[in-house]
């Protein structure tokens, strides 16, 4: 393996740790990054899913307190078990339609024109639920009930399709059904944790025989450049929505989607699928 190989593995990596958390589609984007470093075989696209692990080990430290809270007080804390069960509850409408339809969309839409599609529909949906009036009935993530989990878990169903982005369907998700901005920012972080674990570990079990002992060095480097990336990520968006609301992230949607589509149109690049 080349030098310009591990270049691309450290792109890829900063690609999604800076993209998964804010409301623009990591997959969306390493779908795009992927094809234009030509990184887009089998054995590519599971390493785009794996190194979502990084980003998500990124949330876990960042917010290692309430975790370790979490596992002290599951015996006995109501809070804590509240809490668990909502991330459960939420966590299963995309787990479900994932095993159901997972084949399908990736077959179908895991490709760039799709993706670029979503991103100006997703964009417009940030634009309009940003000039709505939003009334706040949950404050904190853990004034939360098993109902608003539920809600917040079906809006984070809609992220399966390519390019719709799974944090930005659960805030904006959160925010039509009345929690406050950080409550969910908040939740959409910590939902991240059971979901990219099942999607990273899913998928390289189920295609584990396309791999070997020598791409622990390529899994290795693109889940370590993930977690600095993330936890930056992290770090930044939690000061930005102390004062700031989403519609930068939409019109860059709508922008980043619009570019994709008329490289194509004009032959620029070749989005084959």
């Amino acid at each position: 393996m080349d030098i310009l190989f591990w270049i691309k593995v450290v792109i890829l990596g900063a690609v999604e740790g800076f993209t998964e958390f804010l409301p623009v589609s990591s997959t969306g984007h390493l779908i795009v990054a992927g094809q234009l470093l030509g990184f887009n075989d089998e054995k590519g696209k599971i390493f785009e899913i794996v190194i979502q692990t990084g980003a998500m080990l990124a949330i876990v430290w960042e917010y290692r307190a309430k975790f370790g809270a979490l596992l002290a007080g599951l015996g006995h804390d109501r809070k804590a078990q509240q809490f668990v069960l909502n991330l459960a509850i939420a966590f299963l409408p995309a787990a479900i339609l994932g095993l159901l339809f997972g084949k399908y969309i990736k077959a179908a839409l895991f490709n760039p024109v799709p993706v670029a599609i979503a991103f100006i529909v997703g964009g417009l949906i940030i634009l309009w639920a940003e000039r709505r009036t939003h009334s706040v009935t949950v404050h904190s993530v853990d004034d939360m009930k098993w109902t608003d989990a539920l809600k917040v878990g079906c809006a984070q169903a809609f992220a399966l399709i390519p390019g719709t982005s799974r944090s930005g369907a659960t805030i904006i998700g959160g925010l039509l059904f009345g929690l406050s901005r950080k409550a969910a920012t908040e939740f959409s972080f910590f939902l991240a944790v059971p979901t990219l674990i099942a999607a990273g570990g899913y998928d390289l079990i189920k295609n584990r025989a396309l791999f070997d002992v020598a791409d622990l060095g390529m899994f290795g480097l693109g889940m370590l450049v993930s977690f600095f990336c993330a936890f930056l990520c992290v770090r930044w968006l939690l000061r930005y929505i102390a004062t700031h609301d989403f519609t930068p992230f939409a019109w860059y949607r709508i922008a980043f989607g619009l570019g994709v589509l008329a490289t194509g149109y004009f032959g620029l690049v070749s989005w084959h699928a």
